[in-house]
């Protein structure tokens, strides 16, 4: 899981446009990402390094522009640490994706009209899961499948990442 949250970062630190290559190290029996900063003291997990590279990139509004939207970002960051980081066990995986996809029903991003630091390490952790569904699968999280696929369209945030195909039409079996 560690190596997988390093190369989020870097991936992150390359959409934000950061070019000065931060060093990561990971700490612990689950090897929670660690980012040693310049000018201060060590940065630990997967959501605080991020949101320290949006504040640094100076892309502020990738962690919401209103009050409820920084909340909802927030709860969104969150979730996908409980709920979708490590996910191994089939059910749990069904489980977290069937929530998401009810909300995501009526919704192009996870928080507010525009692209978020939630879609896109969403996207991150979602990815090797998505990549192992069959089409079948995909269907089965429709809104989930419609907003990865719009994620892994939008400019930059892809990058090394396999792209998922996803039909256009519905299949009904």
């Amino acid at each position: 899981m560690a190596v997988v949250n390093v190369e989020e970062l870097s991936a992150l630190e390359k959409y934000l446009g950061l070019t000065k290559g931060n060093k990561y190290s990971t700490r612990g029996d689950q090897q929670v990402p660690v980012l040693q900063t310049s000018d201060g003291p060590s940065l630990v997990g997967l959501i605080t390094i991020a949101v320290h590279l949006a504040k640094q990139a100076s892309k502020g509004h990738l962690l919401g522009s209103t009050a409820e939207e920084k909340a909802i970002v927030q709860q969104w960051l969150e979730y996908r640490i409980t709920q979708i980081s490590g996910l191994t066990n089939r059910e749990d995986i069904c489980s977290s994706l069937k929530d998401l996809n009810q909300y995501l029903e009526d919704k192009v991003y996870l928080a507010g009209h525009n692209m978020t630091l939630a879609d896109i390490l969403m996207y991150y952790g979602l990815h090797p899961i998505m990549v192992g569904f069959t089409v079948q699968e995909k269907e089965r999280y429709l809104n989930v499948s419609r907003w990865f696929n719009h994620i892994q369209h939008c400019p930059g945030v892809r990058q090394h990442l396999s792209g998922i195909v996803f039909l256009k039409n519905r299949l009904y079996c």
